[in-house]
């Protein structure tokens, strides 16, 4: 009898995913091209799904997380994310522009997950630009001494305004999985996490032309 591999007691879609993946690794070479091209499909499947669970067990977290608020050095937290999206993908022309000394108070767990989606979000909408422009700044409004306003700004495809209300409801994209994928989670999360701080978040766009996000964090 075979030793069971590594996969064999792993959680279903992991296995889904390494099984899959050893049969098109050692057995490829039976399979014609349709057989190669469902097989690839299924790989494909099983990791959105994944992603899909986790962003879910995310969203979940956040609401049900204790707060544990301290003075969170956003401008920081927005150089290490930066860092970490150029990592990934070094052949990219991008230029993050980030504000330094905005500071909140707040759960730095879950701002660093906002900033995550804002910034990330930003950075796959401007995969097709030949170079990036990213953003991340503070502005004031009202009295001498408003609370700030913070926004993620850039240059990407943007969006139509009008069908601006769907951005922060679970499972909603304004553009298709093929052009830019995604689990429609991230904003969603980002709203949540800022209503638990006090604020509130909302967007500017227009198509082709970039998009601006915006949200406060309470007093």
């Amino acid at each position: 009898m075979p030793t069971p591999s590594p996969t064999t007691c792993a959680p279903p879609l992991r296995a889904l995913d390494g099984f899959s993946a050893a049969l098109f690794s050692q057995y490829s070479d039976q399979l014609d091209e349709q057989g190669r091209h469902y097989l690839e499909r299924i790989q494909l499947a099983a990791q959105r799904m994944g992603e899909l669970i986790q962003d879910l067990l995310d969203l979940s977290r956040v609401s049900r997380r204790e707060l544990s608020r301290q003075a969170v050095d956003l401008s920081a937290l927005a150089c290490e994310i930066a860092a970490e999206l150029q990592a990934q993908a070094p052949q990219r022309q991008a230029e993050f522009v980030i504000a330094g000394g905005l500071t909140a108070y707040g759960d730095v767990t879950l701002l660093r997950l906002m900033l995550e989606n804002l910034l990330g979000n930003a950075w796959k909408f401007t995969a097709t630009r030949e170079r990036a422009h990213i953003e991340f700044g503070a502005m004031g409004e009202g009295e001498a001494q408003p609370p700030p306003v913070y926004y993620v700004r850039d240059n990407g495809v943007g969006f139509d305004i009008a069908y601006a209300d769907k951005l922060f409801a679970p499972f909603q994209r304004l553009h298709s999985q093929s052009e830019f994928p995604g689990t429609g989670i991230g904003l969603a999360t980002v709203q949540r996490i800022v209503a638990r701080h006090g604020g509130k978040v909302w967007a500017e766009a227009a198509p082709d032309r970039g998009a601006t996000f915006y949200f406060t964090l309470g007093d």
